[in-house]
């Protein structure tokens, strides 16, 4: 069989359905060897970023390998955005892309460019994959395939990068003749290691079952790790055997539903107070899968949980040396199954204090601290978005799968959306592009069985990747767009407000923004479109867009000048949000000693 035949068999063999691409002239070999017989299905997307942000959601989804495919040149790089976002939030996707035919290849010392469209993808993407190789030998096509997936799926997942020149694929080859990866099988030494390393974990899982039992105020923070590893019911199992509050990094938002008695909130720059009270008055940290970024912890890393222990799982060495802003206690650098088979068998040694009184001043601060406030309802103008989002997360049944953009959009899902059992709410956390949440809506579909999604989307972001309504039309996905309409960069805007005197160039209409018909846009490609203006209409109208059979696009109009409420400024601890509290209060609310941050900044205010 040709290569390109043999490629798309051994991906149906993995047990993948679809694979998002767009055709080209290098990679039309592969493209055309497909066959409608088999259940390995090409989707057409309407550009090369979109495939690659649909395969990286339906990797999410499936738990399984995504798959995008693009042509050369121009097709390879505009798949690098979507490749990014996979990197940076460790999910598994291979990415092939054609390549011109070996012999119009680059040589070393050559000039710029030799074959028509010829651009060296690999070196490009080399910082932002795990694994990428140009194939120049057609009977190594196996080798490279077993080993591209192995790597994308071990340690910390992530993209790999396949390119293809023209020729091989054209290749004819005898598949029993492959060789074959095999990744390294453990010796006697290896095992010896193992056990040496498991002795290690035992040693550090005794220190923090120490650290735990001597804390009054602990707290749990659940990262992305948990997700990644599949390891969400064994960790909900030991959170509940321990009985210790837990916050959570926005991409484990989803692993406890909000109304689970043990739930407090997110934390972090863009979080609520209840949140960052606990997590900054908390004795202990057991920190389970999260990176601890700044954007978790603030840009000033030594003023957070300050007088915590901090215990960290991770198993990328790399979170757990970051610098040593932040002192962790204990760094254990193992896979999260590791450290739950091991804690588990030890659980008879937690002996959990008494901390009902850390409990009821956790509760007394959602109570003090609700993010929707009761005067967000008297707004007759337009919708309030922290409103709309607790109506929303109301009318969503369990099981849901919800895809959000970046932006203010996804600060205010974050803060107020309440998710319930079984649903799953993600974006790209980490690389945080505008116009995420359209593609991979249309990934997360196909690999629900083409399932319902909500999507809730920025106007900003929608217009990045709109042209992939063309994709959802065309497969009758029942993609639900819910466009925040601020016609504008609302996070921009919050931003130069803060920084640069309310200037609002390039982010506002007054900037030089354009500010289309978004609704008349999607109905000129066949969807239903519904308008929000006001919070008397918000609940029949979501329930119009939710019931509806097919696609729909919806408006939800809202002020320009919206913000994200409460926000971190740069350089502030974390439990000191904008706006920022009165002194007195802020200081009844700290049981550690607040920093000279706090105090400056308050006199500052006054004296301006």
């Amino acid at each position: 069989m040709k290569v390109s035949e043999y490629i798309l068999q051994y991906l149906e063999n993995k047990g993948i359905n679809h694979i998002f691409l767009i055709i080209g002239g290098f990679n039309t070999p592969l493209i055309d060897a497909f066959d409608d017989d088999n259940n390995l299905k090409y989707i057409c997307t309407t550009q090369e970023q979109g495939a690659a942000m649909a395969a990286e959601s339906y990797s999410r989804i499936s738990k399984n390998l995504g798959v995008a495919i693009s042509t050369s040149g121009p097709g390879a790089t505009n798949m690098i955005t979507g490749i990014a976002c996979a990197y940076f939030d460790s999910t598994p996707v291979l990415y092939i892309t054609g390549q011109v035919s070996t012999e119009e290849s680059l040589k070393k010392g050559g000039p710029r460019q030799i074959g028509f469209q010829e651009t060296d993808i690999v070196k490009m993407v080399n910082p932002i994959t795990k694994f990428a190789i140009k194939i120049e030998h057609s009977e190594d096509i196996k080798y490279y395939l077993d080993k591209a997936i192995f790597i994308a799926k071990s340690k910390r997942p992530g993209p790999v990068l396949i390119d293809l020149p023209l020729d091989i694929q054209l290749s004819e080859i005898s598949s029993k003749e492959l060789r074959s990866f095999l990744p390294i099988k453990e010796s006697l030494v290896k095992k010896i290691k193992k056990n040496i390393s498991f002795k290690l974990l035992n040693i550090k899982v005794n220190k923090s079952i120490k650290l735990i039992n001597q804390s009054l105020r602990p707290v749990i923070i659940l990262g992305a790790g948990i997700k990644i590893a599949n390891a969400e019911k064994k960790i909900r199992e030991l959170i509940e055997k321990l009985g210790i509050p837990v916050v959570t990094s926005w991409g484990a938002i989803d692993v406890l539903p909000h109304c689970h008695p043990l739930f407090v909130e997110g934390f972090g720059v863009s979080a609520n107070r209840v949140g960052n009270f606990t997590v900054q008055n908390a004795d202990l940290i057991l920190s389970i899968g999260s990176r601890l970024d700044t954007r978790q912890v603030s840009s000033d890393k030594k003023t957070f949980a300050r007088d915590a222990k901090k215990i960290v799982i991770d198993i990328d060495k790399g979170e757990l040396n970051k610098g040593k802003d932040m002192k962790i206690d204990i760094k254990v650098n193992y896979d999260i199954n590791d450290f739950l088979q091991v804690i588990y068998k030890k659980i008879d040694k937690i002996k959990i204090k008494d901390i009902c009184d850390w409990m009821i001043r956790i509760n007394n601060w959602k109570k003090k601290y609700p993010i929707c406030k009761s005067q967000y309802y008297k707004q007759t103008e337009k919708v309030n978005p922290y409103v709309f989002m607790k109506a929303l997360s109301e009318e969503c049944k369990e099981g849901e799968i919800i895809v959000v953009d970046t932006g203010n959009t996804l600060s205010w899902t974050m803060q107020g959306f309440r998710v319930k059992e079984n649903q799953k709410l993600f974006s790209d956390f980490g690389h945080s592009s505008m116009g995420y949440s359209l593609p991979a809506s249309i990934g997360a579909s196909f690999a629900n069985n083409k399932g319902q999604i909500i999507n809730i989307q920025g106007d900003g972001g929608f217009k990045m990747n709109i042209n992939e309504l063309e994709t959802i039309v065309l497969h009758d996905l029942p993609i639900k767009t819910f466009i925040i309409n601020n016609h504008g960069y609302g996070m921009i805007k919050q931003f130069q407000d803060v920084w640069f005197e309310s200037r609002h160039k390039a982010s506002s209409i007054e900037g030089g923004l354009g500010n289309p018909d978004l609704l008349k846009i999607s109905e000129s490609y066949g969807i239903k479109t519904i308008n929000i203006n006001n919070h008397q209409e918000l609940k029949e109208k979501i329930r119009k867009v939710l019931e509806y059979d097919g696609p729909v696009v919806c408006s939800v109009e809202i002020m320009p000048g919206e913000k994200t409420i409460p926000k971190l400024e740069f350089g502030m601890p974390i439990e000191d949000s904008t706006p920022l509290l009165p002194l007195n209060e802020f200081q009844d609310n700290m049981i550690i000693e607040p920093i000279e941050k706090s105090f400056k900044k308050r006199k500052d205010i006054l004296n301006n």
